[in-house]
């Protein structure tokens, strides 16, 4: 474990290298990213000594004996409590390994990942253009070579490829096309909105049913998190009979 360095004491209270650093946590990341030069430490660590140097104002001052900060401390302590026994009223909950099994195993179906292909193009804004395309790709442009010389889809750049997707993220008429080619066919010209396009289907999987490693991480949050959410609203209606609660309208 590193030393946690002494960077400054004011009237003999330490500032920690971990009170500056859990300052830069309380920054959002632009901010952070910004003070993370030795000039913004430097800058970060005054702010500490700043508000160290109030707070020894303060205690002279006795302003902890004001009836105002006394109110404001009671609400800080409330809410601090009420967070707190929410917290630890949940974090005692667990779902075993069985219970996450039982559900995968009853609910199978819905782990079903769907079928995925991996797929170029050729965009070009006719279907004059596209026929000659594909009559240069016939006798021998690759298909790549081809979509680097005259698609106007930034894909152009890896060869028309487009990547892996599964139905439902294309536009209609592309995917329909697409779903249903052979491997390494290319199709004849295929109207959408965005022009006419030469596709090309590089790779497939299959539909398949997730394996319980698979999904077992996620499916254990997402389960924890229903029992919580479902004892959060039990305990509350419980507490109700124990406490009076009245709503004014």
């Amino acid at each position: 474990m590193s030393e946690n360095k002494i960077l400054a004491t004011v009237n003999e209270k330490a500032i920690y290298e971990s009170d500056l650093n859990e300052l830069m946590q309380r920054l959002n990341p632009q901010q952070a990213n910004q003070f993370s030069t030795k000039e913004g430490k430097e800058i970060l660590l005054q702010e500490l000594i700043g508000q160290e140097l109030f707070y020894f104002d303060a205690l002279e001052k006795k302003l902890d004996e004001d009836e105002e900060f006394k109110v404001e401390i009671e609400k800080i302590k409330e809410n601090v409590l009420k967070s707190y026994a929410i917290r630890k009223e949940l974090d005692s909950l667990e779902i075993s390994e069985e219970e996450v099994k039982e559900y995968f195993e009853k609910n199978k179906l819905h782990f079903k990942a769907p079928e995925k292909i991996r797929a170029s193009h050729i965009l070009v804004d006719g279907e004059e253009k596209a026929n000659e395309i594909k009559q240069e790709i016939d006798n021998g442009l690759s298909f790549e070579e081809a979509a680097e010389k005259y698609s106007k889809c930034p894909s152009k750049e890896k060869g028309g490829d487009l990547g892996e997707f599964q139905q439902g993220v294309m536009v209609p008429e592309f995917e329909n096309k697409a779903f249903e080619m052979e491997l390494n066919e290319i199709s004849e010209p295929v109207e959408t909105q965005f022009g006419f396009h030469l596709i090309k289907v590089v790779n497939r999987t299959d539909a398949k049913i997730s394996s319980f490693e698979d999904v077992k991480s996620n499916l254990t949050a997402q389960l924890l998190a229903a029992k919580q959410t479902n004892y959060y609203k039990e305990k509350i209606d419980l507490l109700k009979e124990k406490y009076q609660v009245t709503i004014n309208s």
